[in-house]
């Protein structure tokens, strides 16, 4: 009765966090609001937060024995109105905790509640991390040299997936989540007027072509074994219905499951446009930009993570092309992520992520610092 009673306050400890921080929504680095409530809160539990990067925090609970592990949660918003309609909804217009960072944050102090009690063993590092929507907090905090410097060996983090169902985890050994990258391309022809097309280098029908010969990439430059994502989504060119466009702007985002996949079709597409610049006599000039590498769980990390939740309702997950800058941690040391179901169809939480109106019920939270609970048995940690 006593272990329940805990879980309660823990849990509703959680869901005042949760409906408090998401009313004060801020975008990358901007995050000082929430970087305010989060370490009064952890002083309240009688820690001692360091401030990292102007509006990170990282806690650091040393044991009896060298090695470290790490709990990360992001803290940042999105550049989204809400639309929700709850009661807590967001005071910052135009801003919005629409991708449930605001549950990752609720969760780690949460479990900051539940290690209050105990004298670990090993030592604990939580970090609570800003702009994982962009430009990446995480390559920050492992450029400026915070795991090693407090000796990391591994570290966790999970987020809320609203195409699970409610209370299940989820995830996979190795390639999980996608590198990704950022493609804008410059089509340069010859303007001209509409009647007399031989005059010109039309941009919008060689733009038309050059988008069709990228399709060819993935399907037959990349091994059906793999998986790869080339997609462009904005297009820019011309002025008036009668006029040849003299410039084309495409943007465009391409997604791995490895750099070297992502090198592979970069190359390519350069190749492409040397060949359309020979073919077409037009100016091709691009700016493709690696974002954040892939998530790629440590398979030691994952038969121990399982063994670990083998109470929990768990499925092992496919590949998913999104991406998360939790990758930059597992570049550095081993790591596992993790999903935490969200979707519940009785109360029309099923809206995806970064959407107007994504919710969830704050009750489920406390079953990611359960989770976490499990795993500090599982690698004695305590």
């Amino acid at each position: 009765m006593e272990g329940i009673m805990a879980w309660n306050r823990i849990s509703e400890s959680i869901k005042r966090h949760r409906r408090y921080l998401h009313t004060i929504p801020e975008l990358g680095f901007e995050e000082f609001k929430t970087s305010k409530y989060i370490r009064e809160q952890l002083e309240l539990l009688g820690y001692n937060p360091i401030t990292v990067l102007n509006t990170g925090l990282l806690v650091f609970i040393e044991g009896t024995e060298p090695e470290t592990y790490a709990f990360r949660a992001d803290i940042d918003a999105l550049p989204i109105q809400e639309e929700t309609g709850v009661e807590f909804a967001s005071t910052h217009d135009g801003c919005m905790h629409a991708c449930g960072h605001d549950g990752h944050t609720s969760i780690l102090l949460g479990f900051a509640e539940y290690l209050k009690d105990f004298k670990p063993k090993k030592n604990i590092l939580l970090i609570f991390q800003p702009a994982e929507e962009g430009p990446g907090g995480a390559k920050f905090i492992v450029d400026e040299g915070y795991l090693s410097k407090y000796n990391v060996k591994a570290v966790f983090g999970l987020h809320l997936f609203p195409s699970l169902a409610e209370g299940v985890i989820g995830t996979r050994p190795g390639p999980f989540m996608a590198q990704t990258g950022e493609i804008d391309i410059i089509i340069r022809g010859k303007s001209g007027h509409g009647a007399m097309p031989h005059t010109t280098i039309d941009t919008v029908l060689i733009t038309a072509k050059l988008i069709e010969a990228y399709q060819s990439i993935v399907s037959r430059n990349v091994s059906p074994l793999d998986s790869a994502v080339l997609t462009f989504g904005k297009i820019e060119g011309g002025g008036a219905r009668n006029i040849i466009a003299e410039t084309v702007k495409i943007e465009g985002t391409c997604r791995t499951f490895s750099k070297e996949l992502f090198e592979k079709i970069v190359k390519r597409m350069e190749d492409i446009h040397r060949g359309f610049e020979l073919a077409y006599g037009v100016e091709i000039t691009s700016d493709i930009r690696p974002m954040y590498p892939p998530v790629v769980n440590t398979p030691y990390l994952y038969e121990k993570f399982r063994n670990a939740t083998q109470d929990f309702e768990y499925v092992e997950l496919e590949p998913v092309m999104l991406a998360e800058d939790f990758a930059y941690y597992q570049e550095a040391v081993s790591g596992l992520f993790f999903f935490l179901g969200v979707k519940n169809e009785e109360l029309g939480y099923v809206n995806p992520l970064h959407n107007c109106g994504f919710n969830f019920v704050e009750e489920v939270l406390v079953e990611g610092v359960k989770v976490y609970s499990k795993l500090l048995e599982e690698f004695e940690i305590i």
